[in-house]
């Protein structure tokens, strides 16, 4: 009995980080955390956008490429509630197969819980946590390599008191990168199955989702604009609240009061928008940002909106280390910090070229 509550409180509480009608109707919702500070900076989803950070793998596996040969990248948040979560990834270019491979662990650890009985007696403690290992493959098509397609296939695993399960997941995806700057792509996210659920018989799906982004980089600015479109599997993502509803009927005439649609709210909290200022070619330095519609909706204070929603960041380039920081606002009661760092191993191989004799 009292496993069974524990457990109940925290299934609870982690629902608690879930989005409007998105949440609550699935499982692993973990999956759905970004730990890169890249992509928390330009509004928490960046899949229209492919260069040679490997990072973006964790979001768009039709991102892979050969440029990311060799590269490991580490990203970690200390989060609310003293929950942190991270991602670790690296690439690999095999000579003798075409194409580009990724492996990507991410983990979420929730921390440790009183266990306690339904009159408040302490009986100990447990812990939780959620893990998933992730295998990309990328193929660049063409000779102009301006399409590509990508799949990431994910082995998750949770634990929480005395209740485990695992599951599979996959993400597919399609990628088009004109010479232009212009890139557009298409993922399918977290489609598979619980395999072994919490408990015997009761098995919950997976937290899929549909995604469009587009990006835009400028031929002489060094500028990159990004606009992302999420959960089109979901037309409606609004949420009316039943204890917040104002009066159907006029008090003075006793006609029914036509109600307000909210057309224009809907379809803005699909989309998510970010950019990059990264000058010069070396790009030592990077300046980012992002705006999450939906997320400032669902997480602000009517009375005090704040910044909720609003995210930005910075990237250094230092030797042969790329470090990163993002700050994104959720709630007034405090804003997560991400922290990556990345570098490609090859770098550490390359011997330096001689000086010339004067």
């Amino acid at each position: 009995m009292t496993r069974n509550i524990s457990a109940t409180l925290l299934l609870l509480f982690i629902s608690s980080y879930a989005i409007a009608q998105t949440g609550g109707k699935s499982t692993y919702d973990f999956l759905n955390l970004n730990a890169n500070a890249r992509i928390a900076a330009m509004g928490g989803n960046l899949i229209s956008v492919k260069d040679d950070d490997l990072n973006l793998f964790s979001q768009n596996p039709a991102a892979l490429n050969p440029a990311m040969n060799n590269q490991l990248a580490l990203n970690y948040v200390p989060y609310f509630s003293k929950i942190n979560y991270g991602y670790a990834a690296y690439a690999h270019k095999f000579d003798s197969i075409p194409g580009t491979f990724a492996v990507g662990v991410q983990y979420v650890n929730y921390g440790t819980f009183t266990r306690a009985d339904e009159t408040g007696q302490v009986l100990g403690q447990f812990s939780a946590g959620e893990f998933a290992l992730n295998i990309g493959y990328a193929h660049q098509l063409g000779k102009d390599s301006v399409f590509s397609v990508g799949g990431n296939l994910k082995t998750i695993i949770s634990s929480m008191e005395s209740y485990s399960s695992w599951g599979m997941g996959l993400d597919l995806a399609g990628m088009y990168q004109s010479k232009k700057g212009f890139t557009a792509s298409v993922v399918l996210k977290n489609m598979g199955a619980q395999f072994q659920s919490y408990t015997k018989g009761n098995p919950e799906p997976l937290p899929f989702e549909i995604q469009v982004g587009v990006s835009q980089k400028f031929a002489h600015l060094p500028f990159i604009i990004s606009l992302v479109a999420h959960h089109l599997e979901t037309p409606n993502l609004r949420y009316n609240d039943p204890n917040n509803q104002g009066p159907t009927v006029d008090p003075l005439t006793g006609e029914p009061i036509k109600q307000k649609k909210y057309i224009g709210d809907n379809i803005m909290r699909h989309f998510i928008f970010g950019g990059e200022f990264a000058p010069g070619k070396r790009k030592i330095f990077s300046l980012r940002f992002g705006y999450n519609y939906m997320r400032r909706q669902e997480l602000k204070v009517d009375s005090k909106p704040g910044t909720m929603g609003i995210s930005w960041g910075i990237g250094l380039k230092i030797s042969k280390f790329r470090f990163s920081y993002a700050r994104a606002a959720y709630h007034l009661a405090g804003a997560s910090n991400h922290i990556s760092i990345s570098t490609n191993i090859s770098d550490f191989h390359k011997k330096e070229k001689p000086v010339p004799n004067e």
